[in-house]
């Protein structure tokens, strides 16, 4: 799983022409090193879109925490809109749109939920008061003032104390495990470059095709 973004020299992927990549993954590795160079903030930033029980959509920023070729993962309160949203639908898609480079890529897929193991490492990794907010914030709720979550939060703190924060049961992660990526290159007088890889099922073929912009 990698999880540590690295700022490495553009590949042959990114400087020559994209179209040639045999497959996603590598590509949007690539693609990724080079917004983690040039993209002030956030180059992991990605957005998501679930549908509620109406089939009304909803999209958010979060961000990508992980990836290989089982999917790409994102880490959250469980008990949250989104949270709830995917948990009943089990699809979502995601957007990365680096500005900087003039690049954006579009991803569709079904939903998976991480291992305990998995979570429980990421939980272990954020900082202290990330994991008491974890457990004090009662995501996406109504708030009567912010005296009530700075009231939970150091409730928490005096209930954990100086050991460990556990991690809460409804706090963990999803994959988005790819059926559709789109890579998009901006061109000028919108003649843009897309490219789309798509397969049947997880462990089919990929099929690439070229997209009028």
């Amino acid at each position: 799983m990698t999880d540590h973004f690295q700022q490495d020299p553009p590949s042959e992927l990114t400087t020559g022409d994209f179209s040639d990549a045999p497959e996603p993954f590598r590509l949007f590795a690539e693609w990724l090193k080079d917004a983690e160079a040039k993209e002030i903030n956030d180059p992991n930033a990605m957005a998501i879109a679930s549908v509620d029980e109406t089939g009304m959509p909803d999209v958010r920023m979060v961000l990508l925490k992980g990836f290989d070729e089982t999917g790409f993962v994102f880490y959250t309160n469980f008990q949250s809109k989104k949270g709830r949203e995917l948990c009943v639908s089990r699809k979502a898609a995601l957007l990365f749109h680096w500005k900087t480079l003039r690049r954006q890529i579009r991803i569709r897929g079904a939903v998976e939920i991480v291992t305990d193991a998995e979570a429980d490492a990421y939980f272990a990794s954020r900082a202290r008061a990330s994991r008491i907010g974890a457990w004090a914030s009662q995501q996406s709720r109504p708030l009567e003032g912010r005296f009530a979550l700075e009231k939970a939060i150091a409730e928490y703190g005096l209930k954990f104390g100086l050991g460990e924060v556990p991690r809460p049961p409804h706090w963990s992660g999803f994959r988005i495990v790819p059926l559709a990526i789109e890579f998009w290159h901006d061109r000028p007088f919108r003649l843009h470059d897309r490219i789309e890889f798509e397969r049947a099922a997880v462990g089919s073929d990929w099929v690439k095709t070229r997209l009028y912009p």
